[in-house]
């Protein structure tokens, strides 16, 4: 016990003494102290005494549309972190292929009586789904948050990045590297986060490079978020003549880098792609992806701060909460056909 104990007040930054007092329930600890030996006790991976474990305040449900995609693991996590916080249980429900639907998955969640449900990416940003799933468990009583894919139709708080200034700050990031011919790769036209990428890509390179909307939605290729999607979108793109590419993912960025190598060119030395997301590891490919980094942390914790406001019978405003993305510029984008040669310092 006393290395256990060595390890624990190591952690924490704390004594020996002052841990053996939360062990054992003794008086004589801050609230904060406390909590930073309970946070190194699951942090080593100890088993916290049967008399410090909160009791749960209730199951939340998450339902994310996969977990192969890293931004959701990310986004469960956090979620996940914050709810313990709150003394809830999280319960993390993934659809797959071929296994449950987000409806079954939902009336699991009811049938286990969760006191709230948080919706990433599911059909609620589909914008051909019925919506009357979304009014039914309104008429049940469940509280719920939507994250990424806002829609009118549905009665309850949504987060959401900037899809549309997302594609801007990439197209702005190109244009002023000399890229004139930049493609765009995202998912099926039927999602919302889509059709406002597409929209702010549009714009953007009206604005930015004087490109018709005509012309520029020649340059948008539609595909999977995968690895496997990216690669095909970017392999129609580059076939196209882009020098530059922004991708709706940053596995389809991944798999924009695999099409443009197959096809005999380099990055970023003749194709530059940019990401979306910020997932984690991203930093660490080869090269260095620039990317959009959507706030996850902050985003997340407001839908949990909504979803407790709503449990709390306190709700917020039934409207969307947007939050600003930002470029994280690496090693994936360089300079375009019109300035590579250029002197150097321009």
């Amino acid at each position: 016990m006393t290395a256990r104990l060595a390890d624990i007040a190591a952690q924490a930054g704390v004594s020996e003494a002052t841990v053996s007092r939360v062990l054992n329930g003794k008086p004589g600890v801050s609230a904060a102290t406390r909590e930073s030996v309970l946070a190194a006790l699951d942090l080593l991976g100890y088993e916290r005494p049967v008399r410090l474990r909160q009791r749960s305040a209730g199951l939340v449900g998450l339902i994310t549309p996969e977990l192969g995609n890293p931004i959701f693991p990310a986004m469960a996590q956090v979620i996940g972190q914050a709810l313990t916080r709150q003394g809830y249980t999280p319960v993390l429900a993934t659809q797959t292929p071929g296994g449950s639907t987000e409806d079954e998955l939902v009336e699991m969640l009811v049938e286990r009586g969760v006191a709230g449900i948080i919706f990433a990416s599911g059909l609620h940003a589909d914008s051909t789904a019925d919506t009357e799933r979304y009014a039914r468990l309104k008429g049940q009583g469940v509280p719920f948050v939507l994250i990424s894919g806002h829609s009118d139709k549905i009665d309850a708080p949504s987060v959401s990045v900037d899809d549309r200034a997302a594609v801007r700050l990439a197209v702005t990031h190109l244009a002023a590297l000399g890229h004139r011919r930049i493609g765009l790769a995202v998912g099926q036209k039927r999602f919302v986060p889509v059709q406002r990428k597409i929209e702010g890509f549009l714009a953007s390179m009206g604005d930015v490079l004087g490109l018709s909307a005509e012309d520029a939605q020649a340059l948008v290729q539609h595909s999977l978020y995968t690895l496997e999607g990216g690669q095909a979108a970017a392999g129609a793109l580059i076939a196209d003549g882009c020098s530059a590419i922004v991708c709706a993912s940053d596995m389809m960025a991944l798999g924009a880098i695999r099409a443009a190598r197959q096809l005999g060119h380099t990055v970023p030395g003749d194709i530059s792609v940019v990401g979306f997301d910020d997932s984690p590891l991203i930093a660490f490919t080869d090269p260095p992806l620039t990317t959009i980094r959507q706030p996850v942390p902050a985003m997340c914790q407001a839908a949990v701060n909504a979803l407790l406001e709503e449990i709390g019978d306190n709700p917020p405003p039934h409207s969307e909460f947007v939050f600003m993305p930002e470029l994280v510029v690496r090693g994936s984008t360089a300079a375009g056909p019109a300035d590579r040669g250029a002197p150097a310092g321009r």
